[in-house]
């Protein structure tokens, strides 16, 4: 049992962590303030090959392992963990097409979608089924020129400002069988966006309702067969629980790291903090969990890239475990700053706002628990 990254592993780790610390971390605030990423850094993430991590090379991807992308993920993180989830979603995407989408719609569409031309976004949740995503209701209706689609999603990432959307729909009865995909190209007729959602975190992701009014989009736009969309939207969970973990863990080493620099500097009683025993306890436990976080969510890594049958069971009890601790660690962060990590300008505030959510999307910790017990459950029946 080998647990080193290999050569290459460590290479991909160092370029994206150099990358995110240049072009991100001295912006991450600014961002924030103004609830927007700038259109053009999405093409210099792409030319590091980030538009299409696990695209395979046939469609011009990177065709790295789902393990190589949470070493992208977690190190991207460190600079912003609101812009590496949102390359998250965006590879997500990106995955579906390349898996299911037509050779006509590859050729199409993949090269602007790989470069970060196009940036793309995901809308499975509605403002009536989040959790139970198979009652969506949101429908295409067949036409002879392709379908027209009428209904809303809710809490997406990039609403308003992605270039294209690849949405689940209804296009027959009720349950995941009458789900399809649709790919929905920003500019559509129909196609709106309700106002900026203010959130408590990723608060430089624009977030909005996508709104669909008798939007019509030609039939070569719709993402492999009718009836498989809901498959198809599940397929891509399992790598995307181990992406939000690994956005987590990555925003927590940052915050454990500043953490160790401020006790060293920060005097109280006549010694830095860091040399007080109780307090020296509090880092050793957030160390001790941040490891075991990042050893799990890379076993369970490992376990998709292998096709491994308990995979699905292990990728959602990571996605519990790496999100909680890592909200756990920040918060510790936050207190050993004192006042001081109450305050913006020492970055810990925030890390504590954009990581609480990781605990809800890409299916809450609750339903994690629920997929947890059904696979062990099915293991003893």
């Amino acid at each position: 049992m080998d647990f080193a990254l290999t050569e290459e592993q460590t290479a991909i780790f160092d370029m994206a962590h150099a990358f995110g610390q240049e072009n991100i971390a001295p912006f991450a605030r600014q961002w924030e303030s103004e609830g927007t990423i700038p259109k053009e850094l999405w093409p210099q993430v792409g030319e590091l090959g980030f538009g299409g991590l696990y695209v395979s090379e046939d469609s011009g991807g990177s065709a790295l392992t789902r393990l190589d992308a949470t070493l992208v993920f977690e190190a991207l993180s460190m600079a912003c963990p609101s812009v590496a989830a949102f390359l998250s979603i965006h590879n997500m995407c990106a995955k579906m097409l390349d898996s299911f989408a037509s050779d006509e719609m590859k050729a199409r569409i993949m090269p602007d979608v790989l470069s970060l031309n196009t940036v793309l976004s995901y809308c499975l949740t509605e403002p009536g089924s989040g959790s139970d995503a198979a009652a969506l209701k949101t429908r295409a209706e067949k036409t002879d020129q392709g379908y027209t689609l009428n209904g809303n999603k809710a809490f997406i990432s990039g609403g308003g400002y992605s270039d294209a959307y690849v949405c689940m729909v209804r296009t027959g009865d009720d349950g995941p069988k009458g789900i399809s995909t649709v790919y929905v190209e920003d500019g559509t007729a129909g196609l709106s966006f309700g106002g900026l959602e203010e959130k408590m975190g990723w608060k430089s992701q624009p977030t909005a309702q996508v709104q669909f009014d008798d939007c019509k989009i030609p039939s070569n736009n719709l993402v492999g067969e009718e009836g498989k969309g809901f498959k198809y939207a599940m397929m891509g969970l399992d790598g995307g629980r181990l992406n939000i973990s690994s956005c987590s863990l990555g925003a927590a080493q940052t915050a454990l790291n500043l953490t160790m620099k401020y006790m060293s500097e920060r005097k109280a009683f006549g010694q830095s903090i860091d040399q007080f025993q109780g307090l020296q306890f509090r880092l050793a436990d957030m160390e001790i969990e941040l490891q075991a976080a990042r050893v799990f969510l890379r076993q369970a890594a490992w376990k998709l890239d292998q096709g491994a049958p308990d995979a699905s069971k292990h990728c959602a009890m990571a996605k519990k475990f790496v999100t909680e601790a890592g909200s756990k660690i920040v918060d510790q962060s936050l207190q050993l700053h004192g006042g001081y990590g109450y305050l913006a300008d020492y970055g810990i505030e925030k890390l504590v706002r954009d990581l609480r959510v990781h605990q809800i999307l890409e299916g809450t910790n609750e339903i994690m628990r629920v997929i947890v017990a059904r696979h062990m459950l099915a293991e003893h029946s």
